[in-house]
């Protein structure tokens, strides 16, 4: 079987990777899966810009110029990329304050943070930081993803209700709900019903039943026949039709508003990465297929420019959407091409029935994405299997609900690499020993058994840097010290050692000087090529002597049995 590969250290920046080649008996099974993403995206992206803060029409073009610029510059034949409601959210809560929901300023904000983030993607993919993608971990993005859903799913009670709704947080909010809640409009309440009835209902019977795009339809086709203004049921209104304007967003920009805007640039960017090549790994480890981080990011970025320049917000790599395709059978990014074309007809041509959409229908269709963020099952999961990462999930779940949603992304980092540095740097190190089959064991350092008398091998199982040094240092000599009979020579087995900095080639200088003064010589196996080199640069090999690196423990038990018959 042919392992999937991740291309990280060149970046190809040829076109149609993701595209090509396209098999022509693939091609109808692909126009149908671009149809049905269509079908089922629809709906959900013009809820998204209630979560942005946007005109409606806003979620249609995160669907045409940003996902045709990734299908075409994108190295991932499966990844779809649109609109996404972690993104949209942090959008909305980091330019609360600047500018008014909706409003012209509004969307030209969230015009910048789209090309701000396509500046931090390309300035990624320039300096190799694909890689960054593998220190946000899964933990901490159920988390994040669980908080938003909470904060997205309550903020879209008051639209379900009928209720004027306001208040900025969750708290605010939900005190806001519970205080206006007399004024509920039973119209409101039955037609949201309706819409939730509809789209669980019909995922119940089919997953593949675009059941977002029924009641949809069905709602409009309710506004425009019972007059449902009259009743307090509110719509949309007149939508505009044809193309966005093409143009950088139109606002003034001071020293202070990018000061502002950076950070939250920074939070989307993290997101986008993060996300988008968790995604593009998966499918492609499915598929055994290569696609390159790097590439990737060129087209995400792009994508995130091109949202910009076509008047609407940032885009993200989206596994439900990716997922929807997969399930159709779309194998390339031919299928986006399809959904890009079929918005394009809709922006064109249909625009004109959206107006009798109820803003209870949107409402209804958002609160099922934040409850489908709430991950539950995968929280109890971490629970039960890791108790300390289900801790980090929570902070973060809380964080982003009753602080912010960028301080919940950018806590989510911070917790991600201090539970990774927390349980890595004390690396699970060894005592080498034979076993009875001729081949060896690993024994517990607090069990110092001697492979000859006098011969003791210690594997350290990590890269040698500053924050283990000390404990490599007190177990190697608490080794020799506890040693019996009395050591020799103290073998470091160091197959596992991938880099030593500054801080540990001293320590080892220590070691051999301090070992040295109690006659104990100390030598070295398994050391691979660039340790050697590391070793070479700090002048230890000259200290410890050439004669002491081994190949293997075989090598280092024979030469000193023969330095014992000797």
């Amino acid at each position: 079987m042919i392992k999937a590969k991740t291309e990280t250290q060149g970046t190809r920046l040829s076109l149609l990777q993701g595209l090509l080649p396209i098999k022509g008996s693939q091609v109808p099974t692909e126009v149908m899966a671009g149809l049905t993403l269509a079908a089922l995206a629809i709906p959900v992206v013009m809820g998204y810009t209630k979560i942005a803060g946007t005109p409606v029409i806003t979620g249609l073009y995160t669907m045409l110029i940003p996902l045709t610029l990734f299908a075409l510059f994108g190295s991932s034949r499966h990844l779809v990329v649109g609109a996404d409601s972690a993104t949209a959210a942090i959008l909305a809560s980091g330019i609360a304050g600047m500018a008014a929901p909706g409003s012209a300023e509004w969307l030209a904000l969230a015009g910048v943070l789209a090309l701000l983030s396509g500046v931090f993607l390309i300035t990624a993919c320039i300096i190799r930081l694909g890689f960054l993608a593998d220190f946000l971990s899964r933990t901490v993005l159920v988390g994040f993803l669980t908080g938003v859903g909470i904060q997205i799913a309550v903020g879209e009670i008051s639209g379900m209700l009928g209720l004027p709704g306001g208040g900025h947080g969750t708290i605010e909010k939900i005190i806001g709900d519970l205080r206006q809640i007399g004024q509920t409009n039973l119209y409101v309440v039955a037609l949201s019903a309706a819409v939730l009835i509809v789209i669980v209902g019909s995922r119940k019977i089919s997953k593949k039943i675009p059941g977002a795009m029924i009641a949809v339809v069905g709602a409009i086709v309710a506004g425009w026949t019972l007059n449902l203004p009259a009743h307090g049921v509110y719509v949309l209104g007149d939508v505009p039709s044809g193309l966005p304007k093409i143009g950088l967003p139109n606002v003034h920009l001071d020293k202070d508003i990018i000061v502002k805007l950076l950070p939250i640039a920074f939070s989307m960017f993290v997101v986008i990465l993060a996300q988008s090549a968790a995604t593009s790994r998966a499918y492609a480890t499915r598929y055994h297929e290569r696609f390159n981080e790097n590439v990737d990011l060129v087209g995400l970025s792009l994508a995130n420019i091109g949202a910009a320049l076509s008047g609407t917000f940032v885009v993200n790599g989206s596994p439900t959407q990716t997922q929807i395709v997969d399930s159709f059978g779309g194998r390339s990014q031919f299928s986006q091409v399809i959904t890009s074309f079929i918005v394009l007809l809709v922006l064109l041509f249909l625009t004109g029935p959206l107006a009798h959409m109820p803003n209870a229908v949107l409402s209804a269709v958002v609160f099922l994405i934040g409850v489908e963020l709430i991950d539950v099952k995968e929280m109890r999961k971490i629970l039960a299997q890791r108790p300390s990462e289900f801790l980090v999930a929570l902070v973060t779940a809380v964080v982003v609900v009753f602080v912010d949603v960028e301080q919940g992304i950018i806590l989510a980092m911070v917790l991600s690499l201090i539970e990774h540095v927390r349980r890595s740097y004390r690396s699970k190190n060894a005592v080498i020993v034979p076993d009875e089959t001729g081949g060896w064991r690993l024994l517990p350092v607090t069990a110092p058994e001697q492979v000859r008398p006098g011969l003791l091998i210690y594997r350290f199982a990590h890269t040698m840097y500053y924050a283990n040094v000390q404990q490599f240092s007190e177990q190697v000599y608490d080794l020799a010290n506890r040693a019996y009979p009395p050591l020799a020579w103290f073998c470091i087995e160091a197959s596992a050692v991938a880099d030593v900095d500054y801080t540990a080639a001293a320590t080892l200088r220590d070691i051999y000087n301090i070992l040295k003064g109690q006659g104990i010589r100390l030598v070295f196996c398994d050391v691979v090529d660039p340790v050697k080199a590391e070793l070479d640069r700090y002048e230890l090999t000259d200290l410890i002597g050439k004669e002491a690196f081994y190949g293997t423990s075989s090598a280092v038990v024979s030469a000193y049995d023969e330095r014992v018959a000797g």
